[in-house]
């Protein structure tokens, strides 16, 4: 059955891999990116595979951005069966957004988050959010999360914007008011040869299709489908305990509310 998947940050790296192997298998995917001469190559680069795709421009440091993408979408689509929230900042020569949020936060953690939230209507039950998490995470300053206080370290904002994904995941997940979504957060595998990680720490890194196997799995296969609000981390090659604030509701509510308030104040 051929399905209609979402995955932002898609013109390179591992985004780019994982629609590569899902257009092959004949999906309809989505393709989103920032710079639109990338989106087109990305685009042109799949066109001869047996699935099909379109294409989708958005800013995900602008919440205006994400709000307007999951229009696009669903003006185009009346279903959506999976949604991977792969796109993801790490360093940047500006790390503040135009509404003032540190970037890290904003990309990878508050847009993933509004984008879920408005595309969930397009999908069934069977549907699938994967959340792209990380090895890297940290506890999260609330105040840096709604922008207050500037962490200074590339790495402390990664790390914590990938644990506040990570948490909000989980929350969703078991929220009494789900509605049968199946919701994961995934850690592809460590240092992969993504931009990200050339431009992060200098070195070339991993085969890209270690975290575009385990980010297709996610999407598709049926070990996924029953194992919502957990952590897949690809490293172990396993679903694994995530980091401890994860299994604390408390905290994750803490989380999902902060993220709630700052984007109902936008």
């Amino acid at each position: 059955m051929t399905k209609t998947i979402l995955i932002t940050g898609s013109t390179d790296g591992i985004g780019l891999e994982t629609a590569k192997i899902l257009v092959s298998k004949g999906h309809r995917v989505l393709l989103h990116g920032r710079n639109p001469t990338k989106l087109e190559a990305a685009a042109k680069s799949l066109s001869a595979l047996p699935g099909s795709v379109a294409s989708y421009v958005a800013d995900l440091s602008r919440m205006a951005d994400v709000a307007s993408l999951a229009q696009a979408v669903a003006k185009n689509h009346p279903t959506l069966d999976v949604l991977i929230n792969n796109a993801g900042v790490f360093k940047t020569p500006n790390t503040v957004t135009p509404e003032g949020l540190d970037v890290r936060f904003a990309v990878n953690a508050i847009a993933p988050y509004l984008l879920t939230q408005q595309l969930r209507p397009l999908m069934p039950t069977s549907g699938r959010i994967v959340n792209v998490s990380s090895a890297a995470q940290s506890p999260v300053n609330l105040e840096a999360l709604a922008g207050r206080v500037q962490l200074t370290e590339d790495f402390t904002a990664y790390a914590q914007s990938k644990l506040a994904l990570t948490m909000w995941s989980r929350s969703l997940a078991l929220s009494p008011t789900g509605d049968g979504l199946t919701i994961i957060a995934v850690n592809p595998g460590s240092m992969l040869g993504s931009k990200m990680v050339k431009e992060g720490f200098g070195v070339a890194g991993g085969d890209l299709r270690i975290g575009a196997d385990i980010l297709t799995r996610a999407a598709l296969a049926d070990e996924f489908a029953v194992a919502s609000g957990q952590y897949f981390d690809n490293d172990k090659g396993q679903f694994a305990s995530p980091h401890a604030d994860v299994l604390d509701p408390q905290k994750c509510q803490t989380v999902v509310t902060a993220i709630e308030t700052l984007l109902a104040d936008l």
